[in-house]
């Protein structure tokens, strides 16, 4: 392409989506995550400190000639060590029409351009809408995935997301808003599940609103919750309460943003069981083989 302005975002959005119903790309079944691939990769920054950029992104950042990143989500820190060297481009306040043109030009002119997200981009990233755009306009994209802040929350609480007999399912959310209808809300119903780790992105703003919705539907307001601000960054704040306290905690806190709220009983590590794993099921097999081996001896 060499015109100025790229298609239709809308356009070339609607018409990636159609060719995804009616084939799947070669490319999935050619590359793997972290094989080397030709395009502009849309890479995970991680959560925040830089040692949790994975090594295929540190290594195409350092190749990079233009970085575009996503502002004050992405810790500057990261930026001065591995992007010292290149043409960095804040996103915040683009929209497609400008950054599409933008990564477009750069690598149709030999740049090597690194579109960089916070976290991982498949979680709350819209990075396809990007790709799509770009792909339409024959430049190739692929994904690098990052440690999303849902991870870095875990380790931070030094416990899993999942443990026997407490938490056998994770939920990635947000709470309800400008995008999200009440109706497409199910905060409350992985809470009710009783054996879901309920992860809410994007709602630290909502804390309120969201233990009252809790409250309202009669859950336990002594479930503990965990609050992370910038998990894993320099000036990394926890706060632990429950459904029923967590929300005085934050307000006196004074967040509103940039924080990972985690509900549900793996919060605390407390209660669970013994798994399979280590266990008298683990080492069946090998007696067994033994007791065969054994037998054939005799």
């Amino acid at each position: 392409m060499t015109d100025d302005a790229p298609n239709d975002p809308q356009d070339a959005i609607d018409s990636q989506g159609e060719r995804r119903r009616e084939e799947l790309d070669d490319r999935i079944f050619e590359h793997s995550a972290g094989d080397e691939q030709e395009g502009i990769p849309f890479v995970g920054a991680g959560p925040g400190n830089p040692r949790l950029l994975t090594v295929a992104g540190k290594e195409l950042l350092e190749e990079a000639d233009l970085v575009v990143h996503a502002g004050s989500l992405v810790n500057s820190e990261l930026l001065d060590e591995y992007c010292g060297h290149a043409e960095l481009v804040n996103s915040v306040g683009k929209d497609l029409e400008e950054l599409i043109p933008l990564m477009r030009d750069a690598y149709e002119d030999g740049d090597n351009v690194v579109r960089l997200h916070s976290g991982d981009p498949a979680i709350y990233g819209a990075a396809l809408e990007q790709m799509d755009a770009l792909e339409h306009e024959g430049v190739p994209t692929h994904f690098v995935p990052g440690v999303t802040s849902a991870f870095a929350a875990s380790a931070t609480l030094r416990t899993q997301l999942t443990l026997n007999e407490v938490s056998n399912h994770v939920a990635f959310t947000r709470p309800q808003g400008k995008t999200l209808t009440p109706e497409e809300d199910h905060i409350s119903d992985f809470v009710e599940m009783g054996d879901v780790t309920t992860c809410i992105y994007l709602g630290t703003h909502a804390v309120r609103d969201t233990m009252d919705r809790l409250l309202e539907d009669d859950h336990d307001p002594e479930t503990p919750v965990a609050v992370i601000y910038h998990a894993s960054w320099p000036d990394e704040d926890v706060i632990v309460g429950s459904i029923g306290d967590i929300a005085d905690k934050v307000e006196e806190a004074g967040y509103r943003a940039s924080a990972l709220v985690v509900i549900g009983d793996a919060v605390t590590g407390a209660g669970y069981e013994r798994s399979f794993l280590y266990g008298d099921w683990a080492n069946r097999g090998s007696s067994e083989n033994s007791a065969e081996t054994e037998a054939s001896d005799d």
